[in-house]
């Protein structure tokens, strides 16, 4: 008689990130009852230490939750470490390195994978080589499942589902600020060593690309077209310069999807973060400027992974930020949406008259590197766990707005503090 498999198993439970997403799938297991669940990673005694630790936090006893030595360099260990779960919670990145083979595992074992990656060549390439593997099989593999890119691509679902029209283009755009004086990193080493390799390896997704969608979008108009590269924005309070980060990607992945299998117009969009003074955006500007250089060359990136806090003003750290610090900085991400009241027959039929609607809409939350990131990310593999009937096809390689649009995620996520609100339409 086999054993019956465990609802989620967090991968990488000993690193910065899987430490909280242990805290989540914790409190999810209390909010719904009955849940099952387990930790994984290299080493076991690191693996005890963490339940340890998360038990005296919480007071709750988890001396039965069930450890599972899991090593990506060894096939045999996360074969059996996804054979053992119905969603796999992988948190040991950078995916570039570590990914693939976990996301293996998962589609031979008949398991849903989800991670935070924020990673575009790791996210297309997985989606481009494992999709069907994975659609056969009826097991979704969802990267960007955390503060990359959760808010911006299903804040743009919730605009697409609030508009009532036909949306043209989207522009988000990105806030964060603290509340207190705190000291130490604001982020951790993991997401800088991601940034570094990612850069690094950017030419890879020009042919990526071809290969994914060999067939290229309508041509829509108006066109979108990117803003300078500093502006004063009229949708948020600041200064603003274009995001680096993969929101925009992952948006336009999702978009794709949309028009491919449900003959929706895609939405054309570009993505920015917001500054509140000339200063900041200096700073930031300066410390962007040096790791776009030193990351071009093996030299440079390895001055860039030794000495991260130096090359970030204090920003990065192997440590990350000190719970207090964390748990004081919050988020909110401006989806601003413009296009026309009325809809089309065709997604590929254009409109005579320029756009007449425009309606912005809001994610807020706090601590979006790891607490909200992590909320997202075991509320994703509980729509995985649960409303697996709502998403896509029968399984695939997602982004998640394609993969969630239709699932309760969004009413899940306000339940645990991340905020949606439509803030105008005209």
């Amino acid at each position: 008689m086999s054993i019956p498999r465990l609802d989620i198993v967090v991968f990488g439970a000993t690193g910065f990130t899987g430490k909280y997403a242990v805290h989540e799938v914790l409190k999810l297991s209390k909010d719904k009852g009955g849940l099952s669940w387990g930790v994984s990673g290299r080493n076991e005694k690191k693996l005890r230490d963490v339940l340890k630790e998360v038990s005296e936090k919480s007071g709750e006893d988890l001396s039965n939750i069930e450890i599972i030595v899991a090593d990506v360099s060894k096939e045999e260990t996360l074969l059996k470490m996804a054979a053992r779960a119905k969603v796999v919670v992988n948190c040991a990145g950078p995916y570039r390195f570590y990914g693939e083979p976990v996301v293996k595992a998962c589609i031979a074992s008949g398991t849903h994978h989800v991670d935070v990656s924020g990673e575009p060549q790791y996210m297309e390439r997985m989606q481009l080589e494992y999709h069907e593997a994975a659609e056969k099989k009826g097991v979704y593999i969802v990267s960007a499942c955390g503060f990359d890119s959760i808010p911006a691509d299903i804040g743009t679902v919730f605009l697409q589902d609030k508009f009532e029209g036909t949306i043209n283009s989207v522009e988000t755009y990105l806030e964060a600020w603290s509340k207190g004086h705190h000291k130490g990193s604001a982020i951790h080493y993991g997401t800088w060593e991601s940034a570094v390799y990612g850069l690094a390896h950017a030419n890879e997704l020009r042919p990526l690309r071809t290969k994914l969608f060999p067939n290229r979008l309508p041509q829509l108009k108006p066109k979108l077209k990117p803003r300078s590269a500093i502006h004063r924005s009229d949708v948020v309070q600041g200064w603003c310069v274009p995001f680096p980060g993969s929101d925009r990607s992952v948006i336009l992945r999702s978009q794709r999807h949309f028009f491919d299998k449900n003959n929706q117009r895609p939405a054309q969009v570009q993505s920015y973060v917001a500054f509140r003074s000339l200063f900041a955006v200096a700073v930031v500007a300066l410390v962007g400027a040096v790791f776009a250089v030193l990351a071009r060359f093996r030299c440079g990136r390895s001055l860039l992974l030794k000495y991260p806090s130096l090359f970030s003003f204090g920003m990065i750290s192997h440590e990350g930020p000190s719970e207090e610090a964390a748990e004081n900085t919050f988020f909110a991400l401006t989806v601003r949406g413009e296009g026309w009241k009325e809809k089309l027959a065709e997604p590929t039929d254009h409109f005579t008259e320029p756009p007449n609607k425009t309606m912005s809409v809001k994610v807020t939350g706090r601590n979006p590197g790891y607490g909200a990131t992590t909320t997202m990310l075991v509320m994703t593999a509980f729509m995985c766990l649960t409303e697996s009937d709502k998403m896509p096809s029968r399984g695939g390689v997602y982004p998640p707005g394609a993969a969630f649009a239709k699932t309760s995620l969004i009413q899940q996520l306000i339940e645990r503090g991340v905020k949606f609100e439509v803030l105008s339409s005209l």
